[in-house]
């Protein structure tokens, strides 16, 4: 009991200790959205401390209560899911998610088969694979063009790649290691930031699990399974270009099986498939897969083979230079206790010789060995990371002591997740596009027109910024976007933020009939009172401003200050 105890003591003054440790350096971090140099510039991080002492406090006391786990998958998707809700008030604060919405809208607009039809083409796709855009799509069609309706979805995805986090660690080494690496998905304060976006890296993450899971369940079982693990792969194959190289972690769990059942003693008979089995179910997995595959690109080859080159030619060079750290990853995104189990369970793990570690600890190599450093990209691996952890935890002896570890890296990730992210982004310039969205439905008229003035220090297209009022707004967009005459500046070029630049104005922003005849008028610029084109003057003849939302966070460089505009009796009836 008195070595408990001291454990307990120990880790609990390690926990308090590593918020003020990673607040004094917080230099360290340069993630380009959360970095505690921002976040904790303007948020009163004596508060969050006083907080976080509370909340190690309150999990002493919970993690010496055995509560009866009932079903853990369930219990494990609720809390998860409640735990992602409470960010679903952030805004949309990365511009990637305007392309994802667009191409979502193409097919609530005009259907499935356009989407399938002119992906790529009438659609502009960037480097984007079809599948999360689809499915988008597929909730705006049927349940009607809202964020929430996304974040619910996405939510969703994310609660289910907790379980199935926890379903890959009980089918590898046991219940509460699936149980630890699902609660360890918690303790990651970037990725609850990130549940609530149109992006597609969440989703991806579902579909590797997904996909991972599936296969170690075919190897096992055969039957359906080699059609649900086939099914799972072409999802995530088409989930994102960046999955690609991590699905080889299906042939590390094909080379693990081999490698077990080579060291299983055959004369126990409680071996549920040998080598032989295992490898007609690998591939049976790969062949019904490579059909399905086959298919979409014979479908579409030409989009494809465009996106590859530019994704050679121009996004994976670029990586090299848009890139975080690894220390601000794994310090300050991720809570530094899951870091270090993980770290310690490689060693722990070739010290047992356990191979079947090597299933966990692949998407990790894969990322040091190629200095993948961009922490968008390293999503999708988080489960890996978790159950690595988990796996590190195993070798602390006392049950309780394990719990209480694992509570502090999640409550302390919530606390700065919810009280030190969550404020910071709701500051960003780009939460005017959702609140100008709901005050212009509070008007009569069921269109706006908008207008959108360059932004030279920007670095950046800002008419992708439409699309994002959309999604906040009912009206009918009117947006009278002009194509750049010419071929792309070395600037635009280079830009990591390129695709704002090749931005497609979709056909269901043209003004048709006249309906922009006395319709409010909306002017998107990075300043206040920013002087206007000689045109926009002309358009707002006989208007009034009638709101302006400035808000600005003062470090990004592009800034979406909204005036609205109506006329003189639209805005005296505001």
């Amino acid at each position: 009991m008195l070595k408990k105890n001291g454990s307990i003591l120990s880790i609990s003054l390690l926990a308090l200790c590593t918020f003020p440790a990673l607040f004094a350096f917080r230099r360290l971090d340069d993630n380009r959205l959360t970095s505690w140099q921002w976040v904790f510039g303007g948020t009163n991080s004596a508060t969050v401390f006083l907080i976080l002492v509370g909340a190690v406090m309150l999990a002493v006391l919970v993690s010496r209560v055995s509560f009866p786990l009932g079903s853990p998958p369930a219990l494990l998707f609720l809390s998860s899911f409640c735990v992602a809700a409470l960010f679903w008030r952030e805004p949309e604060v990365i511009v990637d998610a305007s392309r994802y919405f667009t191409q979502a809208k193409h097919l609530e607009v005009y259907g499935v088969g356009y989407f399938l039809r002119e992906w790529g083409r009438g659609i502009f796709a960037w480097t984007d694979l079809p599948l999360v855009p689809f499915l988008y799509g597929l909730v705006f069609r049927f349940f009607g063009e809202s964020r929430l309706l996304i974040q619910i979805f996405t939510t969703f995805l994310f609660s289910m790649t907790v379980v199935l986090t926890y379903l890959t660690g009980k089918e590898l080494w046991g219940e509460e290691t699936g149980i630890l690496g699902g609660s360890l998905l918690l303790g990651m304060p970037y990725l609850l930031t990130q549940v609530p976006l149109i992006l597609v890296d969440v989703p991806t993450m579902f579909f590797l699990m997904l996909a991972v899971y599936a296969f170690l369940r075919a190897l096992e079982r055969g039957g359906l399974m080699i059609v649900v693990a086939s099914l799972s792969l072409f999802l995530a194959l088409l989930s994102k270009y960046s999955t690609w190289p991590m699905l080889s972690v299906l042939v590390i769990i094909g080379i693990v099986f081999l490698v077990e059942d080579s060291r299983h003693d055959r004369s126990s008979g409680a071996r549920r498939a040998g080598r032989r089995q295992y490898i007609e179910r690998t591939a049976a997995v790969i062949a019904i897969t490579l059909v399905m595959a086959a298919a979409v690109v014979l479908f579409k080859h030409r989009e494809f083979a465009e996106q590859i080159g530019l994704l050679m030619s121009f996004q994976g060079p670029g990586l090299r230079k848009w890139g975080e750290t690894f220390t601000s990853t794994f310090l300050f995104q991720i809570h530094p206790f899951i870091s270090a189990a993980a770290l310690f369970s490689f060693f722990a793990a070739v010290r047992k010789r356990d191979f079947k570690y090597a299933i966990v600890c692949w998407l990790f190599v894969l990322l040091v060995l190629f200095q993948v450093k961009r922490i968008r990209y390293s999503i999708p691996l988080f489960p890996m990371i978790a159950l690595m952890a988990s796996y590190g935890l195993q070798y602390i002896t006392d049950k309780e002591v394990r719990r209480f570890v694992v509570l502090c890296a999640v409550m302390s990730s919530l606390i700065v997740a919810y009280f030190g992210y969550l404020p910071f982004l709701e500051k960003v310039s780009m939460v005017n596009l959702e609140t100008a969205g709901k005050f212009l439905n509070g008007g009569s008229c069921k269109s706006v027109e908008v207008f959108v003035l360059p932004q030279k220090a920007a670095g950046l297209n800002p008419s992708i910024a439409v699309p994002l009022l959309d999604l906040f707004t009912a009206k009918q967009i009117i947006y009278r976007h002009e194509a750049p005459a010419s071929a792309l500046g070395k600037e635009e070029e280079t830009s990591p933020l390129r695709f704002t630049w090749e931005y497609r104005n979709p056909p269901y922003y043209r003004d048709e009939g006249g309906r922009s005849e006395g319709v409010p008028v909306v002017v998107i610029s990075a300043e206040p009172g920013e002087a206007l084109p000689a045109t926009v003057k002309q358009r707002l003849n006989g208007y009034r401003l009638a709101r302006e939302f400035d808000v600005n966070e003062g470090i990004f460089a592009f800034r979406t200050v909204v005036s609205v505009y109506r006329t003189a009796a639209g805005a005296s009836s505001q």
